[in-house]
Protein backbone atom coordinates (compact mmCIF):
# COMPACT_ATOMS: atom_id res chain seq x y z
CA UNK A 1 0.00 0.00 0.00
CA UNK A 2 1.35 3.08 -1.04
CA UNK A 3 0.17 7.11 -0.36
CA UNK A 4 0.26 10.32 1.91
CA UNK A 5 -2.32 8.21 4.04
CA UNK A 6 -0.64 5.37 4.57
CA UNK A 7 -0.79 4.09 8.49
CA UNK A 8 -4.52 6.26 8.91
CA UNK A 9 -7.28 3.72 9.91
CA UNK A 10 -10.82 5.14 8.95
CA UNK A 11 -14.09 3.42 9.97
CA UNK A 12 -16.64 4.68 7.25
CA UNK A 13 -20.27 4.46 8.17
CA UNK A 14 -21.36 5.48 5.06
CA UNK A 15 -24.32 4.62 2.37
CA UNK A 16 -24.91 6.01 -1.46
CA UNK A 17 -22.45 8.47 -2.26
CA UNK A 18 -21.45 11.55 -0.55
CA UNK A 19 -20.07 9.36 2.47
CA UNK A 20 -18.50 7.09 0.71
CA UNK A 21 -16.75 9.24 -2.02
CA UNK A 22 -14.71 10.32 0.67
CA UNK A 23 -13.45 7.12 1.78
CA UNK A 24 -13.03 5.41 -1.76
CA UNK A 25 -10.28 9.13 -2.07
CA UNK A 26 -8.95 8.22 1.42
CA UNK A 27 -8.07 4.49 -0.01
CA UNK A 28 -6.99 5.88 -3.09
CA UNK A 29 -4.65 7.72 -1.06
CA UNK A 30 -3.08 4.53 1.04
CA UNK A 31 -6.21 4.82 4.27
CA UNK A 32 -7.24 1.83 5.42
CA UNK A 33 -10.81 1.89 5.09
CA UNK A 34 -13.22 -0.12 7.14
CA UNK A 35 -16.84 0.37 5.28
CA UNK A 36 -19.34 -1.16 8.38
CA UNK A 37 -22.62 -1.92 6.53
CA UNK A 38 -26.37 -3.52 7.66
CA UNK A 39 -26.45 -6.91 6.82
CA UNK A 40 -28.19 -5.95 3.85
CA UNK A 41 -25.44 -3.68 2.85
CA UNK A 42 -25.23 -0.21 1.16
CA UNK A 43 -28.49 0.78 -0.38
CA UNK A 44 -25.63 1.99 -3.12
CA UNK A 45 -24.94 -1.53 -3.64
CA UNK A 46 -28.96 -2.21 -5.43
CA UNK A 47 -27.95 -0.03 -7.99
CA UNK A 48 -26.61 -3.13 -10.31
CA UNK A 49 -30.45 -3.33 -12.03
CA UNK A 50 -29.78 -0.13 -13.97
CA UNK A 51 -26.45 -1.39 -15.66
CA UNK A 52 -28.40 -4.86 -16.66
CA UNK A 53 -25.86 -7.30 -15.56
CA UNK A 54 -23.54 -8.06 -12.67
CA UNK A 55 -21.52 -4.62 -12.52
CA UNK A 56 -21.92 -1.43 -10.44
CA UNK A 57 -19.12 0.82 -12.07
CA UNK A 58 -20.72 3.88 -9.89
CA UNK A 59 -20.35 2.05 -6.69
CA UNK A 60 -17.03 0.18 -7.64
CA UNK A 61 -15.49 3.47 -8.22
CA UNK A 62 -16.31 5.14 -4.80
CA UNK A 63 -15.90 1.66 -2.47
CA UNK A 64 -13.06 0.07 -4.27
CA UNK A 65 -9.96 -0.58 -1.95
CA UNK A 66 -12.00 -0.84 0.91
CA UNK A 67 -12.72 -4.04 3.52
CA UNK A 68 -16.47 -4.60 4.14
CA UNK A 69 -17.69 -5.68 7.61
CA UNK A 70 -21.75 -6.19 7.62
CA UNK A 71 -22.34 -6.08 11.52
CA UNK A 72 -26.02 -5.32 13.36
CA UNK A 73 -25.46 -2.18 15.01
CA UNK A 74 -28.88 -2.39 17.28
CA UNK A 75 -27.67 -5.11 18.82
CA UNK A 76 -25.00 -4.42 21.91
CA UNK A 77 -22.15 -6.80 20.75
CA UNK A 78 -22.84 -4.85 17.54
CA UNK A 79 -22.05 -1.84 18.82
CA UNK A 80 -19.24 -3.28 20.65
CA UNK A 81 -17.26 -4.28 18.29
CA UNK A 82 -18.05 -1.23 16.68
CA UNK A 83 -16.74 0.71 19.22
CA UNK A 84 -13.56 -1.88 19.46
CA UNK A 85 -12.80 -0.44 15.73
CA UNK A 86 -13.72 3.14 16.86
CA UNK A 87 -10.85 3.12 19.44
CA UNK A 88 -8.28 1.83 17.03
CA UNK A 89 -9.13 4.41 14.12
CA UNK A 90 -7.82 7.89 13.07
CA UNK A 91 -10.77 9.03 11.21
CA UNK A 92 -14.49 8.12 11.67
CA UNK A 93 -16.37 9.27 8.43
CA UNK A 94 -20.26 9.06 8.12
CA UNK A 95 -23.17 10.68 5.65
CA UNK A 96 -25.78 8.97 8.02
CA UNK A 97 -28.48 11.77 8.72
CA UNK A 98 -27.57 13.38 12.45
CA UNK A 99 -30.64 11.87 14.46
CA UNK A 100 -29.96 8.36 13.25
CA UNK A 101 -26.49 9.04 14.77
CA UNK A 102 -27.11 9.99 17.84
CA UNK A 103 -29.84 6.81 18.47
CA UNK A 104 -27.15 4.93 18.02
CA UNK A 105 -24.37 6.83 20.04
CA UNK A 106 -22.74 7.91 17.30
CA UNK A 107 -23.19 11.80 17.08
CA UNK A 108 -20.17 13.67 17.08
CA UNK A 109 -20.28 14.92 20.36
CA UNK A 110 -20.62 11.44 22.17
CA UNK A 111 -17.48 9.79 19.87
CA UNK A 112 -15.30 13.07 20.11
CA UNK A 113 -15.49 13.46 24.13
CA UNK A 114 -15.18 9.78 23.83
CA UNK A 115 -12.28 9.45 21.62
CA UNK A 116 -10.77 13.16 22.00
CA UNK A 117 -7.69 12.04 19.27
CA UNK A 118 -10.60 10.92 16.72
CA UNK A 119 -11.28 12.79 13.59
CA UNK A 120 -15.22 12.94 13.10
CA UNK A 121 -15.79 13.72 9.52
CA UNK A 122 -19.87 14.59 9.02
CA UNK A 123 -21.26 14.08 5.48
CA UNK A 124 -24.79 15.69 5.63
CA UNK A 125 -27.25 16.66 3.02
CA UNK A 126 -28.24 19.90 5.01
CA UNK A 127 -25.65 20.85 7.67
CA UNK A 128 -25.57 19.26 11.35
CA UNK A 129 -27.33 22.44 12.30
CA UNK A 130 -30.81 24.23 12.06
CA UNK A 131 -34.59 23.49 11.61
CA UNK A 132 -33.82 20.90 8.26
CA UNK A 133 -30.81 19.08 9.55
CA UNK A 134 -32.70 15.37 9.34
CA UNK A 135 -34.79 16.89 6.24
CA UNK A 136 -33.56 14.31 3.23
CA UNK A 137 -31.85 15.46 0.42
CA UNK A 138 -29.45 13.78 -1.69
CA UNK A 139 -27.08 15.54 -4.02
CA UNK A 140 -29.72 16.64 -6.17
CA UNK A 141 -32.32 17.74 -3.75
CA UNK A 142 -29.43 20.18 -1.61
CA UNK A 143 -26.71 20.67 -3.55
CA UNK A 144 -28.35 20.96 -7.08
CA UNK A 145 -32.09 21.60 -6.27
CA UNK A 146 -31.70 24.01 -3.17
CA UNK A 147 -28.46 25.94 -4.01
CA UNK A 148 -29.48 27.50 -6.68
CA UNK A 149 -27.23 25.14 -9.24
CA UNK A 150 -30.33 23.91 -11.35
CA UNK A 151 -31.88 27.62 -11.36
CA UNK A 152 -28.88 29.19 -12.38
CA UNK A 153 -28.11 26.63 -15.55
CA UNK A 154 -31.97 26.68 -16.63
CA UNK A 155 -31.17 29.16 -18.93
CA UNK A 156 -33.86 31.43 -17.73
CA UNK A 157 -36.65 30.08 -19.21
CA UNK A 158 -36.27 26.73 -19.80
CA UNK A 159 -37.00 23.62 -17.61
CA UNK A 160 -34.39 23.21 -15.19
CA UNK A 161 -31.66 20.64 -16.45
CA UNK A 162 -31.51 16.75 -15.17
CA UNK A 163 -28.49 16.34 -12.78
CA UNK A 164 -26.02 13.16 -13.48
CA UNK A 165 -25.53 10.97 -10.50
CA UNK A 166 -23.00 12.06 -8.18
CA UNK A 167 -21.92 15.20 -8.99
CA UNK A 168 -22.55 17.22 -5.92
CA UNK A 169 -21.54 13.62 -3.88
CA UNK A 170 -18.33 13.51 -5.60
CA UNK A 171 -17.82 17.51 -4.94
CA UNK A 172 -18.72 16.79 -1.67
CA UNK A 173 -16.64 13.38 -0.88
CA UNK A 174 -13.35 15.47 -2.00
CA UNK A 175 -14.10 18.49 0.57
CA UNK A 176 -14.45 15.85 3.20
CA UNK A 177 -11.35 14.60 2.28
CA UNK A 178 -9.18 17.55 2.24
CA UNK A 179 -10.74 19.17 5.62
CA UNK A 180 -10.06 15.38 6.87
CA UNK A 181 -6.67 16.10 5.79
CA UNK A 182 -5.58 19.08 7.52
CA UNK A 183 -8.01 17.88 10.77
CA UNK A 184 -4.97 15.16 10.84
CA UNK A 185 -2.31 17.83 10.34
CA UNK A 186 -3.26 19.77 13.23
CA UNK A 187 -3.78 16.61 15.08
CA UNK A 188 0.02 15.93 14.39
CA UNK A 189 0.75 19.19 15.87
CA UNK A 190 -1.22 19.36 19.05
CA UNK A 191 -2.56 15.39 19.40
CA UNK A 192 -6.08 17.35 19.20
CA UNK A 193 -9.06 15.48 16.99
CA UNK A 194 -12.07 17.55 16.26
CA UNK A 195 -15.38 17.10 14.22
CA UNK A 196 -14.61 18.23 10.29
CA UNK A 197 -18.44 18.85 8.73
CA UNK A 198 -19.45 19.73 5.11
CA UNK A 199 -22.64 19.53 3.68
CA UNK A 200 -24.06 19.14 0.16
CA UNK A 201 -25.64 22.53 0.40
CA UNK A 202 -22.78 24.31 1.88
CA UNK A 203 -20.60 22.63 -1.86
CA UNK A 204 -23.65 23.52 -3.65
CA UNK A 205 -23.61 27.57 -2.31
CA UNK A 206 -19.41 27.39 -2.71
CA UNK A 207 -19.69 26.16 -6.19
CA UNK A 208 -22.09 28.69 -7.36
CA UNK A 209 -20.17 31.22 -4.77
CA UNK A 210 -19.86 34.12 -7.88
CA UNK A 211 -23.49 34.36 -8.55
CA UNK A 212 -24.26 33.84 -4.46
CA UNK A 213 -21.11 36.03 -3.68
CA UNK A 214 -23.21 39.00 -6.26
CA UNK A 215 -26.14 38.44 -4.15
CA UNK A 216 -25.36 38.83 -1.08
CA UNK A 217 -23.45 42.03 -1.86
CA UNK A 218 -26.09 43.53 -3.89
CA UNK A 219 -29.47 42.01 -2.07
CA UNK A 220 -30.22 41.17 -6.24
CA UNK A 221 -30.76 37.64 -7.58
CA UNK A 222 -28.84 37.10 -10.48
CA UNK A 223 -29.61 37.37 -14.52
CA UNK A 224 -30.32 34.03 -15.71
CA UNK A 225 -29.55 34.17 -19.92
CA UNK A 226 -29.85 32.01 -22.63
CA UNK A 227 -27.25 31.10 -24.82
CA UNK A 228 -28.53 34.14 -26.94
CA UNK A 229 -28.16 36.02 -24.28
CA UNK A 230 -25.10 36.04 -23.22
CA UNK A 231 -22.92 39.18 -22.22
CA UNK A 232 -19.81 38.20 -23.99
CA UNK A 233 -20.62 35.69 -27.14
CA UNK A 234 -17.22 34.57 -28.02
CA UNK A 235 -17.44 32.39 -24.40
CA UNK A 236 -20.12 30.64 -25.96
CA UNK A 237 -20.84 26.90 -27.33
CA UNK A 238 -21.91 26.28 -31.09
CA UNK A 239 -23.03 23.51 -33.54
CA UNK A 240 -21.18 22.76 -36.41
CA UNK A 241 -22.19 20.87 -39.06
CA UNK A 242 -21.93 17.55 -37.94
CA UNK A 243 -24.08 18.74 -34.76
CA UNK A 244 -21.36 18.22 -32.69
CA UNK A 245 -20.86 21.50 -30.23
CA UNK A 246 -18.06 23.46 -29.18
CA UNK A 247 -16.94 26.39 -26.67
CA UNK A 248 -15.24 29.17 -27.59
CA UNK A 249 -13.25 30.46 -24.66
CA UNK A 250 -12.75 33.87 -25.65
CA UNK A 251 -13.42 35.46 -21.97
CA UNK A 252 -11.22 37.85 -22.64
CA UNK A 253 -13.18 39.45 -25.37
CA UNK A 254 -11.55 42.24 -27.16
CA UNK A 255 -8.25 40.48 -26.83
CA UNK A 256 -10.14 37.68 -28.57
CA UNK A 257 -12.07 39.35 -31.05
CA UNK A 258 -9.06 39.74 -33.55
CA UNK A 259 -8.53 36.32 -33.81
CA UNK A 260 -11.76 35.19 -34.09
CA UNK A 261 -12.43 37.08 -37.03
CA UNK A 262 -9.36 36.01 -38.75
CA UNK A 263 -10.59 32.30 -37.94
CA UNK A 264 -13.95 33.29 -39.36
CA UNK A 265 -13.04 34.84 -42.43
CA UNK A 266 -15.65 38.38 -41.20
CA UNK A 267 -12.80 41.18 -41.52
CA UNK A 268 -16.23 43.76 -42.19
CA UNK A 269 -16.49 43.43 -38.55
CA UNK A 270 -13.97 45.24 -37.68
CA UNK A 271 -15.90 48.21 -39.15
CA UNK A 272 -19.06 47.23 -37.46
CA UNK A 273 -19.36 49.97 -34.87
CA UNK A 274 -22.03 47.23 -33.21
CA UNK A 275 -19.12 44.89 -32.46
CA UNK A 276 -16.51 47.31 -32.20
CA UNK A 277 -16.13 46.33 -28.18
CA UNK A 278 -16.65 44.36 -25.60
CA UNK A 279 -19.33 46.87 -24.45
CA UNK A 280 -21.11 47.07 -28.15
CA UNK A 281 -21.00 43.28 -28.49
CA UNK A 282 -23.00 42.39 -25.10
CA UNK A 283 -25.76 45.21 -26.31
CA UNK A 284 -25.92 43.30 -29.62
CA UNK A 285 -25.07 39.76 -28.08
CA UNK A 286 -28.15 37.66 -29.76
CA UNK A 287 -27.38 39.63 -33.23
CA UNK A 288 -23.42 38.37 -32.81
CA UNK A 289 -24.59 34.99 -31.53
CA UNK A 290 -26.44 34.19 -34.76
CA UNK A 291 -23.69 35.48 -37.30
CA UNK A 292 -21.65 33.28 -35.19
CA UNK A 293 -24.25 30.37 -35.43
CA UNK A 294 -24.65 30.48 -38.95
CA UNK A 295 -21.02 30.59 -39.76
CA UNK A 296 -19.98 27.57 -37.64
CA UNK A 297 -22.93 25.58 -39.00
CA UNK A 298 -21.33 25.31 -42.32
CA UNK A 299 -18.07 22.73 -41.28
CA UNK A 300 -17.44 20.23 -39.14
CA UNK A 301 -16.46 20.83 -35.64
CA UNK A 302 -12.82 19.28 -36.28
CA UNK A 303 -12.22 20.96 -39.52
CA UNK A 304 -13.02 24.25 -36.87
CA UNK A 305 -10.67 22.86 -34.65
CA UNK A 306 -7.76 23.37 -37.01
CA UNK A 307 -8.82 26.93 -38.33
CA UNK A 308 -9.33 28.01 -34.44
CA UNK A 309 -5.74 26.25 -33.59
CA UNK A 310 -4.36 28.16 -36.61
CA UNK A 311 -5.71 31.60 -35.55
CA UNK A 312 -5.18 30.95 -31.87
CA UNK A 313 -8.62 30.87 -31.00
CA UNK A 314 -8.95 29.61 -27.60
CA UNK A 315 -11.92 26.41 -28.17
CA UNK A 316 -12.89 22.92 -26.88
CA UNK A 317 -14.89 20.37 -27.92
CA UNK A 318 -18.32 19.62 -26.18
CA UNK A 319 -17.41 16.01 -25.57
CA UNK A 320 -19.13 12.91 -24.43
CA UNK A 321 -18.24 10.42 -21.89
CA UNK A 322 -17.09 7.70 -25.17
CA UNK A 323 -15.36 10.73 -26.60
CA UNK A 324 -13.47 11.83 -23.14
CA UNK A 325 -12.68 8.12 -22.78
CA UNK A 326 -10.46 7.63 -26.25
CA UNK A 327 -9.04 11.38 -26.01
CA UNK A 328 -5.45 11.30 -25.49
CA UNK A 329 -4.83 14.16 -22.96
CA UNK A 330 -7.35 12.68 -20.37
CA UNK A 331 -4.63 9.56 -20.69
CA UNK A 332 -2.08 12.19 -20.00
CA UNK A 333 -3.86 14.15 -17.47
CA UNK A 334 -4.23 10.45 -15.25
CA UNK A 335 -8.44 10.48 -15.61
CA UNK A 336 -7.93 6.82 -15.48
CA UNK A 337 -6.86 4.19 -14.00
CA UNK A 338 -5.96 0.35 -14.12
CA UNK A 339 -7.83 -1.81 -10.92
CA UNK A 340 -6.98 -5.59 -10.44
CA UNK A 341 -10.05 -7.41 -10.30
CA UNK A 342 -8.90 -10.35 -8.72
CA UNK A 343 -8.62 -12.91 -10.98
CA UNK A 344 -5.68 -11.81 -13.26
CA UNK A 345 -7.51 -9.46 -14.74
CA UNK A 346 -8.04 -5.44 -14.67
CA UNK A 347 -10.34 -3.22 -15.30
CA UNK A 348 -9.95 0.87 -16.48
CA UNK A 349 -12.24 3.11 -14.17
CA UNK A 350 -11.96 6.72 -13.04
CA UNK A 351 -9.02 8.07 -11.10
CA UNK A 352 -9.51 10.38 -8.28
CA UNK A 353 -8.06 13.57 -8.73
CA UNK A 354 -5.40 14.30 -6.83
CA UNK A 355 -1.43 13.17 -7.73
CA UNK A 356 1.50 13.51 -5.38
CA UNK A 357 4.93 13.38 -6.34
CA UNK A 358 6.57 11.57 -3.82
CA UNK A 359 3.51 9.71 -2.21
CA UNK A 360 2.48 8.23 -5.18
CA UNK A 361 -0.92 5.98 -5.02
CA UNK A 362 -2.53 3.40 -6.44
CA UNK A 363 -6.15 1.18 -6.51
CA UNK A 364 -5.02 -1.86 -4.20
CA UNK A 365 -8.16 -3.58 -5.27
CA UNK A 366 -12.16 -3.43 -6.31
CA UNK A 367 -14.74 -2.91 -4.12
CA UNK A 368 -15.47 -5.60 -1.56
CA UNK A 369 -18.53 -7.95 -1.84
CA UNK A 370 -20.69 -7.33 1.68
CA UNK A 371 -19.38 -8.28 4.42
CA UNK A 372 -16.22 -9.98 2.57
CA UNK A 373 -13.77 -8.67 5.48
CA UNK A 374 -16.11 -9.13 8.75
CA UNK A 375 -14.48 -11.89 10.09
CA UNK A 376 -10.89 -11.44 9.86
CA UNK A 377 -11.26 -7.60 10.83
CA UNK A 378 -13.22 -9.12 13.92
CA UNK A 379 -10.46 -11.43 14.68
CA UNK A 380 -7.71 -8.90 14.02
CA UNK A 381 -9.26 -6.51 16.83
CA UNK A 382 -8.93 -9.90 19.34
CA UNK A 383 -12.05 -11.48 19.10
CA UNK A 384 -11.46 -15.09 19.01
CA UNK A 385 -13.08 -17.48 16.63
CA UNK A 386 -15.82 -19.46 19.09
CA UNK A 387 -16.98 -15.91 19.96
CA UNK A 388 -16.98 -14.84 16.31
CA UNK A 389 -19.17 -18.09 15.86
CA UNK A 390 -21.30 -16.99 18.32
CA UNK A 391 -22.14 -13.91 16.85
CA UNK A 392 -23.04 -15.27 13.34
CA UNK A 393 -25.37 -17.53 15.16
CA UNK A 394 -27.15 -14.72 17.10
CA UNK A 395 -27.29 -12.82 13.85
CA UNK A 396 -25.10 -10.11 14.60
CA UNK A 397 -22.86 -10.54 12.26
CA UNK A 398 -24.59 -12.41 8.58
Amino acid sequence: MSGPMQGVRVVELGLWVAGPACGGILADWGAEVIKVEPHEGDPFRGLEWLFAGDSNPPFELDNRGKRSVAMNLRSSPGMEVMHRLLETADVFLTNYRPAGLERLGLDHQTLCNRYPKLVYASVTGMSLRGEEANRQAYDIGAFWSRSGIAHALSSGQDSPPVQRGGMGDHMTGLASAAGISAALFHREKTGEGQLVETSLMRIGTYMMGWDHNVTAATGEDVVVRSRNEQPNPLINCYKCSDSKWLWMLGLEGDRHWPQVIAALGVSEWLEDERFSSIETRMENSSALTAQIDAILETKERDEWGRIFDQNNVWWAPVQSSLELLADPQSRAAGCWVQVDTGDDETVEMVASPVDFSVTDWEVTSGAPSLGQDTELVLNELGIDWDRIIEMKESGVIP
